[in-house]
């Protein structure tokens, strides 16, 4: 498994949304919120997205023209648009909202680590404090420092069957999943964090999320829950160096379980609210 970094990074004065996937509604409804007016330049990457990645840009572009932003586009970064194409670079300056749909994150990390694209992105997201970066599904998944790509229930509690790559690194020392309790990702990411403690284990429910601002912690929007898993101080980690197919064990997690409203300190791991 990939080490986390040691250095902290400076807090970012942009604004990051992170939904878990299904129904995009809260996402978007919160979005049109944040932004500010209808002049907003919004550019929907579908990076992760394999299938018909112009439908699903249309689509989202129908539904924010329905909540008044008409300055929609398509980002194209893949197979066949490199992320450092000089006009791709030029209208990701430009953007307002960066916009990651779901569908596979690996895609995301292979067309876009070690890219000056990502370096524009990381610079927007770090000194401009209008800039706003979301993503849904695996658009969210791949925003963090790491994220799972692999590992499928009971399974994910045997060494060596689960899967951990570097994500974009806009969330330093978090693990991101998706598609949470709904898809039973309990144990591929309590798996995650036992094998590196020093990563805070964050599973999103789908139609729930966190929305991160500059000097404050991320609050829980949405629907359902967010589950956040904290091995820094177990008393007992048989990870890592467990055989392949072994049972896994862990004292001493800490578990949360988060509402819309409540919040998370992503620096010291203080969960807040009633």
């Amino acid at each position: 498994m990939p080490t986390a970094s040691a250095s902290p990074a400076a807090a970012p004065l942009g604004t990051l949304v992170v939904l878990g996937g299904g129904d995009d509604d809260p996402l978007l409804t919160l979005l049109g919120r944040l932004l500010p007016g209808p002049d907003a330049t919004i550019e929907v990457l579908t990076t992760a997205t394999r299938r018909q990645p112009a439908r699903t840009a249309a689509a989202y572009a129908h539904s924010w023209h329905l909540l008044g932003y008409p300055h929609v586009r398509h980002l194209q970064v893949d197979e066949h648009n490199p992320a450092d194409d000089p006009a791709t670079l030029m209208r990701l300056r430009r953007a307002t909202l960066v916009f990651m749909s779901g569908g596979d994150q690996e895609r995301l990390t292979d067309f876009l680590l070690n890219t000056e694209f990502l370096a524009i992105l990381k610079h927007k997201y770090l000194t401009e404090a209008t800039f706003i970066l979301a993503g849904t599904s695996a658009g969210a998944s791949a925003v963090a420092e790491f994220m799972l790509v692999n590992g499928h229930g009971w399974r994910s509690l045997l060494g060596g069957q689960i899967e951990v790559k570097p994500g974009l690194g806009l969330l330093p020392g978090v693990l991101l999943d998706q598609h949470f309790a709904e898809r039973g990702r309990y144990p591929r990411l309590m798996h995650a964090v036992l094998a590196q403690p020093t990563l805070l284990g964050i599973g999103l429910s789908e139609e729930t999320g966190l929305l991160i601002r500059h000097g404050r912690p991320a609050e829980v929007f949405g629907e359902e829950s967010v589950v956040v898993v904290d091995a820094a101080q177990t008393t007992h980690n048989n990870l890592p160096g467990l055989p392949e197919h072994q049972v896994i064990s862990g004292h001493g997690l800490q578990v949360h379980l988060l509402k819309a409203g409540q919040l998370l300190d992503l620096t010291s791991r203080e969960v807040k609210g009633e």
